[in-house]
Parts: structure tokens; sequence; C-alpha cells
């Protein structure tokens, strides 16, 4: 399985850019994981690439929109919801982060999962930190590491 998270913005567009490779590389210690960025234009053309990416990655993929209005899920069941993938053979877990007007409703309904890390409302850049580190801890939990308590 192979996990795929694709953000509108830059790579470096933030401060915290070195913390999420930091996490992708601890990840990468358990699927391979891949981080692809669109440049943010507007709203429309952003909601489009998105879709665009998702679509080029194929049947056997399990798409999750992050998305303020989604389901939460805590720690161990976000980690469930991974090895529930891996147990059904998907290939690829693609993970969505909209720009900083969030996702339509056509990314939504691509969806089969709308993932809410909180009812808070986190700027894009943040997002990315955070999923990568819930991504990780996931793996741990997985495997029955100590990284979670």
């Amino acid at each position: 399985m192979k996990i795929l998270i694709i953000a509108i913005g830059k790579e470096k567009d933030f401060s915290g850019y070195e913390i999420v490779h930091e996490y992708t590389e601890r990840i990468l210690h358990y699927y391979p994981c891949e981080w692809k960025y669109i440049v943010g234009v507007d709203q429309e053309k952003d909601n489009n690439n998105l879709l665009d990416a998702i679509e080029k990655c194929g049947s056997g993929s399990y798409v999750i929109a992050l998305d303020e209005i989604g389901k939460e899920f805590n720690s161990k069941d976000f980690a469930g919801k991974i090895e529930t993938c891996l147990n059904e053979s998907v290939r690829t877990i693609i993970f969505v982060i909209g720009g900083s007007y969030g996702l339509n409703d056509e990314v939504r309904k691509k969806a089969n999962q709308t993932l809410a890390l909180s009812r808070l409302t986190f700027p894009h850049q943040l997002v990315r930190l955070i999923l990568a580190e819930q991504i990780y801890r996931a793996c741990t939990i997985i495997r029955g590491e100590k990284y979670h308590h």
C-alpha cells in the first residue's frame, strides 16, 4: 500500500515544512509515502486540479478528503481506517488537502471518506503537519510500537 498526499500550495511555503519532511521520512519506514503539491490559483482551478490528480491515480485508490465538516476520528480509529485499507488491498490511500478556500462539493463527492482533524479551522499549511504526524502515529499504532500511549 502507498500513501499519497495531494495538497494545494508549495512545498516550502511555511516554516513547518521541515517537520512535515521529518514525519514523511518516518512514515517511509512503514509505507511508501509521497507528497504532490499543486500551486494554488483560485478555488475553482485548485479543485479541478485536485480532481485531475485523483483521477490520474486510477482505480484501487481510497480517497480521504480533509475538510472541517468531515468525520472526526481519534488516533486509534484513524489507525484502524488505515489498517482496514491495508487489509482490503487498497493500492493507494490518497489524502486531499485543499487550499485556503477549502474543497468544493465535487472533490468531497469524489472522496470515499471526509475527515475533519478538528472542529477548529486550521491553515492548510498546518494541516500538512498535523496529518503527517497522525499518519506516522497510525503506523506505530498498527505495529504496536511505543510512540502512541
